[in-house]
């Protein structure tokens, strides 16, 4: 049983729903950040990164800093672009534009390839626009919760070195990583941005990321400064590298807490193999899915192939609203989310299901959920045609 107080299950695209032990991490009595003991935790932690994302390469250098997942598009735009170099920016949704927005604050030039609503860039589209411009970066959202569409990184990469072979491919993997395969060394990839508060299972309030090699070189190699004051590379990576050494360092406080809450779900998460876990998110989604079809209903992602294991997006009958049907679901004991892509804000609601959720055998979130949409949308008058 769990120690936590009794409440809703947490079920939209992010905070998830914590193991009592991962909590329990945070309650860590107050240590120094540059401790021995620590120091230990740290550089653990860092080196587990290491198997999470799939690279043996030793010039892979993980980051974990404080602050939240969007830090990662800062520590992006601010390192591997400088004012005026071209990006083009992989859009499934809302967070795709984000990107977009951030590496324009820096100064770099965003240019857009959007899919259509509920769909994704394709490959000759891409090799078209690379074929058109030479670009620093490629960036994409592995997963965009604003629609739950899912990108085909491998596709991706291939297209890019096909092209383009020295341009970094940057991943948003902030709803992917843990839940959706990201191999890191075999794809070729050049950054992996995250957060802990979704499929990683911990709480929010670091910013997580893998840089290559490569894209480590082409940040040595830039002709002006960072962009950046705390989310420089110069600052950062001689602070990781020691603290992975079990050396104490120093540049800006961690949480140790945070640390030691990171720590303890990548060991849970790791103690297993990764494939499994994959897999297990694969199979509740298709679960999910076919009960959101059983019901009449339909996906936002509109391709199977388009649809991530770690959310799903649920367009709502026409006559059901969104302040409706959110209360009613939370009176059951579930927590979904309201829409968030500004072309149809208003007609969908988003369920996450990742993490314990779906890999605690003991939890019943994911029925629950899909019983008390059933009846949620049933009191608010629908019946399937």
């Amino acid at each position: 049983m769990s120690t936590q107080a009794s409440h809703p299950a947490l079920l939209i695209p992010g905070p998830i729903e914590f193991d009592d032990a991962v909590l329990q991490s945070m309650s860590h009595f107050s240590e120094s950040h540059v401790g021995p003991t620590f120091v230990n935790t740290f550089g653990e932690t860092l080196g587990l990164l290491r198997p999470l994302f799939q690279t043996t390469n030793p010039a892979s250098q993980p980051f974990v800093i404080s602050g939240s997942g969007t830090l990662g598009w800062d520590l992006v735009a601010a390192n591997l672009t400088e004012a005026g170099e071209d990006a083009l920016v992989l859009s499934t949704g809302y967070f795709g534009d984000s990107f977009a927005d951030c590496l324009a604050t820096y100064g770099a030039k965003p240019t857009k390839l959007e899919g259509p609503v509920g769909g994704r860039p394709q490959v000759p589209e891409i090799e078209k626009a690379l074929s058109e411009k030479k670009y620093k970066i490629v960036t994409v959202t592995h997963v965009d919760t604003s629609t739950g569409v899912v990108s085909d990184l491998k596709s991706i990469v291939q297209a890019v070195r096909k092209v383009s072979p020295e341009t970094l491919v940057i991943v948003d993997g902030v709803c992917s990583v843990a839940c959706e395969e990201i191999a890191f060394d075999e794809w070729d990839l050049d950054g992996v941005i995250t957060a802990p508060q979704k499929a990683i299972g911990c709480p929010a309030g670091l910013s997580i990321s893998m840089f290559s090699g490569r894209a480590m070189e082409v940040f040595k190699n830039r002709k002006t400064p960072p962009a950046s004051y705390f989310a420089s590379f110069k600052n950062w990576t001689p602070i990781m590298q020691n603290y992975e050494a079990k050396k104490p360092s120093y540049f800006a406080t961690p949480s140790p807490q945070l640390v030691h809450a990171l720590n303890t779900a990548l060991k849970q998460i790791l103690a297993r193999p990764l494939s499994e876990r994959f897999q297990k998110h694969k199979e509740v989604s298709d679960k999910v899915k076919k009960a959101v079809a059983d019901l009449g209903l339909k996906i936002v992602a509109t391709k199977p192939e388009d649809q991530s294991s770690a959310m799903t997006a649920i367009y709502l009958p026409d006559g059901v609203q969104i302040a409706n049907v959110l209360p009613k679901l939370a009176s059951r004991g579930v927590i979904f989310a309201g829409g968030l892509h500004k072309e149809i804000a208003t007609k969908y609601i988003r369920f996450g299901h990742m993490g314990v959720s779906v890999t605690d055998p003991a939890r019943t979130d994911i029925d629950n959920a899909l019983e008390a949409l059933k009846t949620s949308l049933a009191e608010c008058g629908y019946t399937k045609a």
